[in-house]
């Protein structure tokens, strides 16, 4: 058997294959205000996806595997957009942070992420296992359709 790691499959497949885990595990506790928040002060609307938390979470996760120890303030910098000021220039605007709190939190409660001691959080071992077994399970499965 390969060993495959979140590294070697597509970003985007492998977002929407944990998303689509976490949704059907059930153990993620969705924050009741998902329906009708912003992403950021920078949108105008909320998200349309109604499962947009768990492909939130789930890029969290990702971006905790590719590097960490990562923080509420990275993360906010990480999903942030440009805030359009109307016939004035547009700048780049940090997300909302309770939004990338609460995904953090949601994947603690989970026993996938970790506070580290020097700040921010890290993936625990279970995390990253669990994170290379969904990539594997993208990997075959982009295998599969190549043939």
């Amino acid at each position: 058997m390969v060993k495959v790691s979140v590294k070697d499959v597509d970003q985007h497949e492998f977002v929407r294959a944990f998303a689509a885990h976490l949704k059907k595990g059930g153990k993620l506790s969705v924050p009741n205000w998902v329906d009708i928040v912003k992403t950021g002060k920078y949108t105008e609307l909320a998200p349309f996806d109604g499962d947009w938390y768990f492909t939130r979470v789930a890029s969290v996760a990702r971006h905790l595997y590719m590097r960490s120890p990562t923080g509420v303030g990275a993360m906010r910098k990480i999903y942030g957009g440009r805030q359009s000021n109307g016939t004035h220039p547009s700048h780049f605007s940090i997300s909302s942070g309770n939004i990338a709190r609460k995904a953090l939190q949601s994947l603690e409660k989970l026993n996938y992420v970790e506070k580290h001691e020097t700040g921010g959080r890290i993936l625990t071992k279970d995390g990253r296992r669990n994170l290379d077994r969904i990539a594997r399970n993208v990997f075959v499965a982009e295998k599969k359709a190549k043939h």
